[in-house]
């Protein structure tokens, strides 16, 4: 027999604010650790560097994980001029220097260059993966990191404040977007050097930083039942996403993994309750009548076929 996984089945997701010089995976073994949850993960990596909105999945609501890291992000920080980091943070070792500082007007006129879809290459210092190693841990071991531009997208950004040598910037984003890499080629494209030097996530998806819950504020409920007074339902993560509600027989058939038909009285249902059109290929998410998760199913050929099936039997 195999070894009983340490925990209890715990499932939702905690809003977690990082604080800052902690990393992400610290962070998610400490709110396991309060939970005494047997699964945990979390949506999208933060810099040690970094604070803010770090979403911690426990349990089943790790099957979430993936659509949680598909939405935007908005994001609050800081760029310094004058200074390129290895990091293209203030963690990293200076690379270069330069006297020029940026005045509000070439700021502003830069900022529609920042928007909209750009293409960025990544920090060296990145969890992106090289040959199967991540690239940070390359970069920290004194190999040069060239990793391939890719296309990102910024949907707004602002300039909220500055110094002579700082400016303060917030963004909303997409997936994939390296708040790291804007900075640095901001830098550049104003004639100077620079790199972030403070940074804040304030959201991701429908998780907001008012919302979050700091370390300080759970740890004195190790593992107590008043620490779940600040998880959150699974469904939290599946912001935009359509769901529907499904009776008895389905749902002991979805729980199964089998597909169910959609018969009249539900299609009329998702016509009424869905976006217009075509609804083939659309991913929902079912629920019980009791609005218990049950599966993520996807519309395809009359029926709802299930992909990834939520189980509160066994954690």
């Amino acid at each position: 027999m195999g070894r009983r996984k340490k925990g209890n089945p715990v499932h939702g997701w905690v809003i977690l604010d990082k604080p800052q010089g902690m990393t992400s995976t610290q962070a998610v073994a400490a709110v396991r650790r309060i939970f005494d949850a047997k699964k945990a993960g979390h949506a999208g990596t933060l810099d040690p560097l970094a604070t803010g909105v770090l979403a911690i999945a426990l349990g089943e609501a790790t099957k979430t994980v993936p659509f949680a890291m598909d939405s935007d992000k908005t994001y609050r920080f800081t760029a310094t001029w004058g200074e390129s980091r290895d990091s293209d943070d203030a963690e990293g070792a200076v690379t270069g220097t330069s006297p020029v500082r940026p005045t509000r007007e070439q700021i502003e006129a830069q900022l529609p260059c920042f928007t909209g879809l750009l293409t960025q290459a990544p920090p060296a210092y990145s969890a992106i993966k090289v040959q199967g190693e991540r690239a940070y841990d390359l970069a920290r071991d004194g190999e040069t990191v060239v990793l391939e531009p890719r296309q990102v997208e910024v949907f707004e950004s602002r300039l909220l404040g500055m110094t002579p040598d700082t400016a303060e910037f917030e963004i909303l984003c997409g997936k994939g977007t390296y708040v790291r890499s804007w900075v640095r080629d901001m830098a550049l494209a104003l004639g100077t050097l620079g790199h972030v030097s403070a940074l804040r996530r304030t959201r991701l998806g429908g998780f907001d930083e008012k919302d979050a819950v700091t370390l300080e504020t759970l740890t004195p409920f190790m593992h107590s039942p008043a620490a779940f007074a600040y998880l959150k339902p699974i469904s939290t993560a599946l912001d935009g996403i359509p769901a529907l509600a499904v009776s008895g027989p389905d749902t002991v058939r979805l729980r199964s993994g089998n597909p169910i038909l959609i018969r009249a009285n539900l299609f009329a249902k998702m016509k009424t309750g869905f976006p217009d059109g075509e609804l083939s290929g659309l991913t929902v998410f079912l629920s019980d009548e009791a609005g218990g998760p049950v599966a993520m199913a996807e519309i395809a050929e009359g029926e709802l076929r299930p992909f990834r099936v939520f189980n509160f039997d066994h954690g």
